[in-house]
């Protein structure tokens, strides 16, 4: 499989651009957490500042191979006891809709199943956003709890590991595209 995208860790210096997407209400209408007041690039600034010291955060810019632009960012938050939680957005609106969040995010449970050993992957994922659901299902989520306003989905990596044997899917190149400091 080759991918139009790479993942890389987020960087402090991304707030010059990621600030400006904090004040897309857009980009907000089906999450959870929302921004209470504008952002500014000062703010975003102390805020990844914070955010990238924390230790059982992975946080990941996404990247297009082709020109290196930063689109948007894809997470594995609170790691412990082999889970974490996953969140995703494309901040850049003009790239909405072309697959590349589902390219991030089959690279970062990449990463997250194969260098962080997670024996599952769990996300919430706003009722009224359907598109959102239906790539979760297609990689391979499954609802455990559809009761509240955020359906409560989850990824095993034995779930995950099945799937990529069934569909033939050779992830070779997804190493190449996660791009991880040491």
């Amino acid at each position: 499989m080759s991918f139009s995208v790479f993942i890389r860790p987020l960087e402090v210096n991304d707030a010059k651009i990621s600030y400006k997407w904090r004040n897309n209400k857009l980009i907000w209408e089906f999450t959870e957490f929302k921004p209470t007041k504008n952002i500014t690039r000062a703010i975003e600034n102390e805020w990844l500042k914070n955010a990238l010291t924390v230790k059982n955060d992975h946080r990941f810019a996404i990247c297009l191979k082709e020109t290196g632009e930063y689109i948007g960012n894809v997470q594995l938050l609170n790691v412990k006891n082999q889970s974490a939680n996953f969140h995703l957005f494309i901040g850049n609106t003009k790239f909405w809709g072309m697959g590349l969040g589902k390219e991030a995010t089959k690279l970062v449970l990449f990463y997250g199943f194969n260098v962080l050993d997670l024996c599952n992957v769990m996300l919430k994922v706003h009722k009224e956003h359907i598109a959102a659901q239906r790539l979760y299902e297609r990689i391979g989520f499954q609802v455990v709890n559809d009761r509240d306003v955020f359906i409560k989905m989850m990824l095993t990596k034995k779930y995950y590991k099945a799937l990529l044997k069934i569909k033939g899917v050779d992830l070779t190149n997804a190493r190449k595209a996660v791009l991880m400091s040491d």
